[in-house]
């Protein structure tokens, strides 16, 4: 099983740095992050990340479906995927080989916005490193929902653009949910608001790493990546 995932999971890597388009995604994520962050440098001369950590969920929004979109979708449309699936690979593994794919580029994505950390280190005060560091943590783990929504809107269509909105629409939906609680009764603020991304990275991003953030991020990406093996196991009834 082991070698399975590490087959899959080359081949999805080597396609991704293969493509230009990997290398377009990753610039315009790097630019637009810089060009944020690095404002509260030298526009207000305030050494501080937490513009980064508010940034960055915001340009997921269309980063990662933009990353995620033909992970299935393509290999669907084109045939391959029933190729695939002829191999010794289980749909799990195959769901799973995508999944860690899209975050291999996501953390590739985090580790270049770095420099920012280490410019804050050298030229900063009093820098709490521990809350820096966790709200990477958080940043990844967001990556990981996301990248797991964005795996199920690419297996339920072999469109990509189809698959890009799908993704698009969950994250964003779970993305807004604990700015909306004004509009929602007294007896489901509670439940929206543990349903909001924002509302765990915010937790995090503070430093406080609760289990109860880590059971959600877990939770929610079990969930999608459940789901989309199930959308692939339909296939075989049909």
């Amino acid at each position: 099983m082991q070698s399975n995932y590490k087959i899959l999971y080359r081949k999805e890597v080597q396609s991704f740095f293969n493509s230009p388009v990997a290398y377009i995604t990753l610039v315009i994520f790097l630019l637009i992050s810089a060009w944020f962050t690095m404002s509260t440098f030298f526009l207000i001369n305030e050494s501080d990340l937490r513009t980064l950590f508010s940034v960055v969920p915001i340009v997921y929004l269309f980063f990662v479906p933009a990353i995620t979109m033909g992970l299935i979708a393509r290999e669907k449309n084109s045939g391959t995927m029933e190729f695939i699936t002829t191999l010794p690979f289980t749909d799990g593994e195959i769901i799973v080989a995508k999944f860690l794919t899209g975050l291999t580029l996501i953390g590739t994505a985090l580790a270049f916005t770095l420099v920012h950390l280490f410019t804050l280190l050298i030229i900063g005060n009093n820098i709490d490193v521990g809350a820096l560091i966790s709200g990477y943590l958080g940043l990844l783990l967001v990556g990981g929902v996301y990248t797991a929504i964005g795996i199920f809107g690419s297996a339920v269509t072999d469109n990509q653009i189809t698959a890009f909105l799908i993704s698009f629409l969950i994250i964003f939906i779970f993305f807004i949910l604990d700015k909306i609680l004004i509009f929602v009764p007294g007896f489901l603020g509670s439940i929206f608001q543990f349903l909001s991304i924002d509302y765990h990275l915010s937790n995090i991003s503070r430093g406080v790493i609760d289990s109860r953030n880590i059971v959600y991020f877990g939770s929610m990406i079990a969930f999608f990546l459940l789901v989309s093996i199930r959308v692939l196991e339909m296939r075989k009834w049909r």
